[in-house]
């Protein structure tokens, strides 16, 4: 059964038809990247419009749709509804905007246009259980995050900057075959560690200061993400404290993690045990998010989210303290649920590294 054919299991029976119109779901369900092009997909057939640029890529790659080559694509797309007799088109309300929702409309008056978030929510839903091509994508690109990170160990020593830091992780992920960034890697030292996404500056790295990274690669459209905090040097008696109670919270987590749980449950593992140790307001942040062909995707570990965690979904567990003027400490890993427990993709250790 292919994407699409799971995609109309979820919806309601009378919805004939779906136009997906954003890059990143229009991979997911044709496995080619572009910059554009539009998917029609009814219960019977999918068809991907593409234009001359992506033509011969996409009539060699996609093989779940009929690929045609766009023309005019209104008018395109109004041969096909009526080709198969829709009477309905639901869209991406969460990422199709008013004037395009309105040209729609205009281009299509005897079908009703359907612009609840019904689509997108179902969409999201599907994507974020992995199946095992999606999970071997997901952990080559951490694979790839790690091998940097091994490498970054051996470049961090007290006159390096924030940005040096950055470049040279950027450059080990794509040396190693990353296809993009999964977002703006973080590298940030001493004093600066307190701002949970903070940027790179030109600071220098010194002595007895904590080095926090946060980072990821793609590879073939899925992301990794991971964070490590290390020292440079000895760390204080309260380095290492705050750096313990954070560890401890995120083993607490890993240990107890499993398909089944709601958002909230997991999340509140990890904010009990840093409550209880003095530090709640110092953890602003949720726990964790969902990962796949997008950075933040769902399902989410927050304090808010009832809703229940799927086996099959990977999931980041990133508990962190940072105290404002001081330091900061976030350890994350991500993990694949299963009805039991989880599966770590992240490999790297995380006791307290002092980098001599």
């Amino acid at each position: 059964m292919n994407r699409f054919d799971r995609l109309f299991e979820r919806l309601p029976e009378n919805i004939d038809c779906v136009l997906i119109t954003s890059d990143v779901n229009r991979r997911y369900f044709t496995g080619m990247k572009s910059s554009a092009g539009t998917v029609v997909a009814f219960r019977d057939k999918a068809y991907l419009i593409i234009d001359f640029r992506y033509i011969e890529k996409a009539r060699r790659i996609v093989k779940t749709a009929e690929v045609i080559e766009e023309k005019k694509l209104f008018s395109q797309i109004s041969q096909l509804v009526k080709k198969h007799g829709a009477r309905n088109m639901a869209i991406e309300s969460m990422t199709m905007t008013v004037s395009r929702l309105f040209a729609c409309q205009k281009a299509f008056p005897d079908i009703e246009i359907i612009s609840s978030d019904m689509l997108s929510n179902e969409i999201s839903a599907l994507r974020s259980v992995k199946d095992e091509d999606e999970l071997s994508c997901i952990r080559k690109a951490q694979e790839i995050a790690e091998a940097a990170f091994e490498h970054i160990l051996g470049f961090i020593k007290p006159g390096v900057t924030e940005r040096e830091i950055a470049l040279e992780l950027d450059h080990e992920m794509f040396l190693r075959g990353a296809e993009a960034l999964s977002f703006d890697t973080i590298a940030l030292s001493g004093v600066n560690t307190s701002m949970p996404h903070g940027v790179p500056s030109d600071k220098k790295v010194e002595n007895g200061e904590f080095v926090l990274m946060d980072f990821g690669a793609v590879w073939n459209g899925y992301h990794s993400d991971m964070t490590r905090t290390v020292c440079v040097g000895e760390p204080t008696d309260e380095m290492t404290k705050v750096y313990n109670i954070v560890l401890e919270a995120q083993l607490a987590c890993l240990e107890k993690v499993h398909g089944g749980m709601s958002g909230s449950e997991l999340d509140n593992i990890a904010r009990k045990i840093i409550d209880d140790a003095g530090y709640g307001k110092c953890f602003g942040h949720s726990l964790g998010h969902g990962v796949g062909m997008e950075i933040h995707e769902k399902p989410n570990a927050s304090p808010r989210n009832k809703d229940i965690l799927l086996p099959g979904a990977v999931v980041t567990i990133e508990p962190g303290i940072y105290i404002e003027g001081k330091f900061g400490v976030r350890i994350e890993d991500f993990v694949i649920l299963t009805e039991n427990g989880s599966i770590n993709l992240t490999k790297c250790a995380k006791n307290i590294i002092s980098l001599k």
